[in-house]
């Protein structure tokens, strides 16, 4: 019964309402605090606790829809908790909750030992990093501002709020939000034993970076193929340890993400994003330009100089975005220029560039020209480095392992290939870029802000894309393991599955490489199955299909190869009509090339397709 539907004008409230007191199983009292506040819902629910005080018949349901303090008896009665949720969560929730079946889990629960109840076995000296720690980047020790944002995330994330335990730092691309993510991730160290960051561009790095947290808390299912199952089991257990940061970096898709939070209130998320529709999973932050005083103050900070009102004419110039001023401290500490010198300089070049096309409007005009100031200065002192700007831009822009160079030296041209090989010659080469702030660099791989990849793409003329998205992608074809179904080449491949996605994107949309462009999106296929990411797997042997054909015509012996593995995917998915059509094209392919001598595995792919398929049926 329900107070709008059923209680008719002219009856008598009082009486409708101890009737239906009377008569209901259970009752629900929906909780707001205009409901606590309201004259006759106290004897509403009062009536259903009488008949129940226990709660073991669950007669009296709380639901609690806006933020509001129980009092009384209320906080002794476990209620469901919809407060901010979007109308698919508040669904699922509560019917869980309104479930009289025991929440047993799916997966085995951890047995009870030290480390299931905190992953840290003894406390850390302070300022030492937590025992699980993947964060990818250095602090910026240059970081300036954001107290404001910091505040309330803190605050946030520690207020015990569910609907706060998970801040969504969005705006617009150079204003910071991974930095913000960054200097609250060290600020918090001692207050977690997890901090996880989660490369979250493309789904399937998501997956992977997510799912090798299962290493390091040691999870029985940490050796599964099928990768959901691992993720399922890292989801799990973080919902079971408390003391957990969970960062996903450049999220897209609020949908993808909230598979992997993990429920319940032990843990924090932060999540960073260009998208501004978080609210459905959770609070929005949004960060914008710095405040004047706040790139002033950074300018100074970053140059060592003094002049406040030349700091706030550059400032004005660079529009307070975050990644054109610490592109221009660079410029500034490596050439000794002062804050006047570089406004003229910038000036000069701004104008220049706004009086050619551009093609494209993904960066402010200040990141263009702080970035054309620091790249004429790289090409008078490092061709090689410039080079190398050219080549990540065309990879991923997160963890460019150096081995690539390396294993892929023949691909590269000769002025990178010549210092690849020579660690000393290449740390002189690449010296310039991280003083120029264009690159982070460690002992391994290298990472490019996205935005300086676009200004570098867009700064090269057809030929030069074609180049250099060529020279990627053979590199990256070259390093990724032939035997991508093997799952001891799973970590190597999970390394290279975004720059293997960037390259080939980047080969298709310039029609160059498509020989090993095809043959990679094969293997990410391979592996992607493997793990069994079907979808996924299905779109790249899809892909690899189409330039097969298009490289080799419709006949050809590679093409068949592509057929078959579709096939396979095709099979995982249940698809076993799509599968069969597949198989059967392939052995028509290889009996034209090979006559009777049709490959066996084909011809047993076959057979156990239509074995499995009757089985079914």
């Amino acid at each position: 019964m329900l107070q709008a539907w059923d209680f008719r004008p002219g009856s008598n409230f009082v009486l409708e309402m101890q009737q239906a007191a009377a008569n209901a199983e259970r009752t629900i009292a929906v909780l707001s605090p205009a409901y606590l506040s309201a004259l006759y819902t106290h004897p509403e629910w009062a009536a259903a606790f009488v008949q129940d005080p226990t709660g073991e018949k669950g007669t009296l349901l709380p639901v609690c829809i806006q933020k509001c303090d129980l009092k009384g008896l209320l906080p002794a009665i476990i209620h469901i908790d919809l407060v901010n949720l979007d109308e698919n969560a508040a669904k699922e929730k509560l019917l869980k909750g309104i479930s009289r079946e025991r929440a047993k889990p799916s997966i085995k629960p951890a047995f009870p030992d030290d480390k299931q109840r905190s992953v840290a076995l003894q406390p850390r000296f302070p300022g030492a990093l937590p025992p699980i720690w993947n964060v990818p980047h250095n602090r910026n020790p240059n970081f300036t501002g954001r107290e404001e944002h910091l505040t309330k995330m803190k605050a946030a994330l520690n207020s015990g709020e569910p609907a706060a335990l998970t801040q969504a730092i969005h705006g617009l691309g150079g204003v910071g939000k991974t930095q913000l993510a960054l200097e609250y991730a060290y600020r918090s160290v001692a207050e977690y034993d997890i901090v996880w960051w989660i490369r979250s561009e493309e789904h399937t790095t998501m997956a992977a970076d997510y799912s090798s947290l299962a290493e390091e808390l040691d999870l029985p299912e940490k050796d599964a193929t099928d990768q959901q199952v691992i993720i399922k089991a890292v989801k799990h257990r973080m919902e079971q340890i408390p003391k957990w940061l969970l960062v996903f970096d450049n999220a897209k898709d609020p949908a993808e993400v909230r598979k992997y939070i993990p429920q319940g209130e032990t843990g924090h998320v932060l999540i960073t994003s260009r998208n501004p529709s978080w609210r459905g999973i959770a609070t929005p932050l949004d960060v914008r330009v710095l405040k004047r005083e706040e790139s002033v103050d950074f300018l100074l900070k970053r140059t060592g100089y003094t002049d406040a009102d030349a700091a706030g004419a550059l400032a004005e110039a660079l529009g307070d975005l975050p990644l054109a001023l610490e592109q221009a401290g660079a410029y500034m500490e490596v050439k000794g220029r002062t804050l006047l010198d570089y406004l003229n300089l910038f000036t000069v070049h701004k104008n220049k560039l706004l009086n050619r096309a551009r093609p494209s409007t993904d960066y402010p005009d200040t990141v263009a020209t702080t970035w054309e100031l620091a790249f004429d200065e790289i090409l008078q002192i490092s061709a090689p480095g410039a080079d190398l700007l050219n080549l990540c831009a065309f990879l991923a822009p997160d963890d460019i392992p150096i081995e690539l160079l390396n294993s892929g030296v023949q691909f590269l041209p000769e002025s990178l290939a010549a210092v690849a090989a020579d660690p000393l010659t290449f740390d002189d080469a690449v010296d310039p870029l991280r003083r120029y702030s264009l690159i982070e660099i460690t002992a391994e791989t290298i990472s490019v802000h996205r935005l300086v990849q676009a200004v570098t793409r867009d700064r090269l003329d057809g030929d030069e894309k074609k180049k250099w998205a060529e020279a990627a992608i053979r590199i990256v074809n070259e390093a990724f393991p032939f035997d991508s179904d093997d799952v001891k080449t799973w970590p190597v491949c999970s390394r290279l599955l975004p720059h293997a996605l960037a390259s080939a994107g980047h080969a298709e949309t310039l029609d160059v490489a498509l020989d090993s462009t095809g043959r990679l999106l094969n293997q990410i296929g391979i592996y992607l199955r493997g793990r069994a990411q079907f979808t996924d797997a299905k779109e790249m042997h899809q892909r690899a299909l189409a330039i097969g054909e298009a490289v080799y015509g419709p006949d050809h012996p590679t093409v068949a190869i592509d057929v078959s593995n579709l096939g396979g995917v095709l099979e995982s998915l249940g698809d076993f009509e799509g599968a069969k059509k597949n198989y059967e094209r392939a052995l028509e392919i290889f009996g034209k090339y090979l006559g009777k001598e049709h490959p066996n595995t084909l011809i047993n792919n076959l057979d156990g397709l239509l074995a499995g398929s009757n089985s079914s049926h």
